[in-house]
This record gives C-alpha cells, structure tokens and sequence, in this order.
C-alpha cells in the first residue's frame, strides 16, 4: 500500500511522510529501510510510528498539502474535518469495509 502513495508523490518530485498503522509498525519501518537500499535520498521518504495522535498531528501541520488515507470511515472523517484547520489540504480516502462483493443478478443465493 505504501507504493501506491509513494508512486505519485516521488514522480512528481514531493517528498512523503508515512505514517504507519500502530498495528503494523514494523513493515512500515521495513518499507522504509528497503528505500534507503534502493537509494532513495535521505529525507524524500520518511516512516513515522505512532498512535492516531501523530496521524492527528500530520494532519492539522500547515506544512503538509497533502493527506492520502486508507482505512476506517470514522477516521476518514476525522481527517476531513481536520485537515482544513491550518491550510486547505488536499485529501484522498480510501474508506470503508473489505471484501467486497458483486452479486449477478442470476446468481443462486441458495
């Protein structure tokens, strides 16, 4: 997931600030550790850990323009909310529930 918000960000020549989940730090950190391999610059990606306070954080800094987020839709809104406190940032969320699911309409239910 992390090089789907990377990709753009690099290509257009912005830096990123990952906050990970606080469940899954360590493959954030690994992520970040493989970067520095690949060569990429010191600073262009960074790998933040932390609980929501950090992301909250990131969120309301006036110097990030950008927020990219996937998961749950309470804090999808949150970020809406807060993300215009400081500086009108833009934002793209990924929210809601997993596995979804299309169902034909000659699908046999039973």
């Amino acid at each position: 997931m992390q090089s789907w918000k990377w990709g753009p960000c690099l290509a257009s020549g912005c830096v990123s600030i990952l906050k990970s989940s606080e469940k899954t730090p360590l493959t954030a950190l690994r992520i970040g550790e493989l970067a520095v391999e690949a060569g990429f610059p010191p600073g262009v990606v960074q790998v933040l850990s932390g609980y929501g306070d950090v992301g909250a954080y990131l969120v309301r800094h006036p110097d990030v323009d950008k927020i990219a987020f996937t998961g749950s839709t309470k804090i999808g809104y949150d970020i809406m909310k807060n993300s215009s406190t400081s500086n009108l940032k833009r934002v793209t969320l990924e929210l809601g529930g997993k596995s979804p699911n299309i169902i034909c309409h000659d699908a046999d239910i039973d």
